[in-house]
C-alpha cells in the first residue's frame, strides 16, 4: 500500500531563512560583492587562510568553519542504525554511480565544447590565447607542438600556449569528473530527503573518485592518465565530511547518554535548527567576497563559463530525477540521487586545475565559477524538489 507524502513532514520551514531563502540568498551574494570591494584586504586576508597540497589551496579555513557548522547538524540528527539499513537499499545508489560516472562526465564534456568551442568562441576570441603549466614530465623544446597547444618561453620559463577556450573546457570537465561534494548533505536536508540514504551515496561516490577520476580525466583532457591529487582528495573529504560527521556521531551518543533522547530532540536540536541556513548564508557572503574582484573585472567571461555549468546543472539533475521516478523511488530517496550528480566536487576540481594549468590559468578560473554557481543553483533544485515531492508517494525502495 502507498501513502502520498505530505509536505507538511517533520521538518517544517520554520525559521525566517528558510522560509525567504531565495531573498537571503541575494542578499548575501550582492553583500558578498560589495563587502569584497570596501574591504578588500579583509577578504583576501580571509581568502588566503587556507590549507594547501603541492601550492595548490585545497582548504579554505573560513570556508572550512562555515561547512562544518553546516554540516554538524544534519549528522548529529542521523540516526546510524538507519545508515545501516539505507546502505542495504541499492537501487538509487546505483542510479547515483551510474549518473556521476556514466552519464555526468560525457555530458559536461559535450556541453561545455558546444557553448565554449562553437556557440561562444567569438565571443570569447578565436586568437585569444592562455598559457598553461607544462604536462607533467613533458619537456619539449621551444617552438614544439603538443596538442592544441605551442610550447613558449614565459619569464624564462617553459608553458603550454593553448587557445583561452581550451583552457575554459579543460576546468569544466575538472568538474564534469568531480561529483558529489560533502554539500550534497546540506542540499539533502534541505530537499528532505533521507540523510541516512545520502551519506551512504556520498561515502561511495567519493570512493569511486578515488578510481574514476584519473581515468577519465585523462581521457577526456587528452592527456592520458591525469594525476589524481590523493591528498587534496583525502584531506577535502576528511575535514568537509569525517569531521562533522564523528562529532556528530559522538555528540550525539553522549548527549542522549547524559540527557536523554527526549531532550535531545525536543531541546537540542530546536536550538540547532537555523544553525545550518546560517552558516550556508555565510559561506555565500565570504565565496562572493573572495571572489568579487573577478567577477566585476572579467564579467562577461564569468557569463560564458556560467552558462553550459548551469545547463550540465540542470540536466543532470533533470535526468537523475526523472531516472528516480521512472525506477520508483520515494520522494526521500529521489531528491538527493538527484542532488549528488547535480553538485560539484569543486575542492578537489580547483586543487587539480591549479596542480596541472596554474593557478591564473583559464582552467582554475572556470572551476572557480563552478564553486559560485553551486549554491544559488543548488537552492533553486531544492526549492523544485520540494514543490514536487506531493507527486511521488511512500514506497518500499
Amino acid at each position: 500500500m502507498t501513502k502520498t507524502i505530505s509536505p507538511a513532514n517533520d521538518r517544517q520551514m520554520s525559521s525566517v531563512f528558510e522560509r525567504y531563502l531565495t531573498l537571503w540568498v541575494a542578499i548575501c551574494i550582492v553583500g558578498g560583492i560589495v563587502l569584497g570591494r570596501l574591504v578588500p584586504d579583509l577578504a583576501k586576508s580571509l581568502d588566503a587562510m587556507s590549507i594547501s597540497v603541492n601550492g595548490a589551496p585545497v582548504v579554505s579555513i573560513p570556508i572550512a568553519v562555515c561547512l562544518f557548522f553546516m554540516m554538524y547538524p544534519i549528522m548529529v540528527k542521523i540516526d546510524f542504525s538507519k545508515v545501516i539499513k539505507a546502505s542495504k537499499n541499492g537501487k538509487p545508489v546505483f542510479l547515483t554511480l551510474f549518473i556521476n560516472w556514466g552519464v555526468k562526465p560525457f555530458t559536461m564534456y559535450g556541453t561545455a565544447l558546444l557553448f565554449l568551442g562553437f556557440f561562444f568562441n567569438n565571443l570569447i576570441g578565436p586568437d585569444a590565447t592562455d598559457l598553461v603549466k607544462m604536462p607533467f614530465g613533458l619537456d619539449l623544446p621551444v617552438g614544439a607542438v603538443h596538442g592544441a597547444g605551442k610550447v613558449v618561453l614565459s619569464e624564462n620559463i617553459k608553458v603550454l600556449e593553448i587557445p583561452l577556450w581550451r583552457s575554459y573546457l579543460a576546468g569544466c570537465i575538472l568538474l564534469g569528473i568531480a561529483p558529489c561534494t560533502a554539500m550534497v548533505l546540506v542540499w539533502g536536508y534541505l530537499s528532505r530527503g533521507n540523510d541516512g540514504l545520502t551519506l551512504v551515496m556520498v561515502a561511495i561516490n567519493s570512493l569511486t573518485m578515488l578510481v574514476l577520476y584519473g581515468i577519465l580525466g585523462g581521457f577526456l583532457l587528452g592527456i592520458g592518465r591525469l594525476p589524481v591529487p590523493w591528498q587534496a582528495l583525502l584531506l577535502s573529504i576528511s575535514i568537509y565530511v569525517a569531521l562533522p560527521l564523528a562529532a556528530g556521531y559522538w555528540s550525539r551518543l553522549w548527549i542522549i547518554g547524559s540527557k536523554g533522547k527526549e531532550w535531545f530532540e525536543e531541546k537540542f536540536l530546536h536550538v540547532l535548527t537555523p544553525v545550518t541556513i546560517i552558516a550556508l548564508l555565510t559561506t555565500l557572503v565570504l565565496l562572493f567576497s573572495f571572489k568579487g574582484e573577478v567577477i566585476l573585472s572579467k564579467p562577461l567571461t564569468i557569463l560564458w563559463i556560467t552558462i553550459p555549468l548551469f545547463i550540465q546543472t540542470i540536466l543532470i539533475f533533470g535526468l537523475g530525477y526523472i531516472a528516480a521516478i521512472m525506477m520508483k523511488l520515494s520522494y526521500e530517496n529521489a531528491a538527493p540521487a538527484a542532488m549528488i550528480g547535480a553538485s560539484n566536487h569543486f575542492e578537489v576540481a580547483i586543487a587539480t586545475s591549479t596542480m596541472l594549468f596554474g593557478l591564473s590559468s583559464g582552467a582554475a578560473l572556470a572551476t572557480v565559477v563552478g564553486v559560485l554557481i553551486e549554491v544559488p543553483a543548488m537552492l533553486m533544485l531544492v526549492k523544485f524538489c520540494l514543490k514536487t515531492q506531493k507527486h511521488f508517494t511512500k514506497s518500499v525502495n
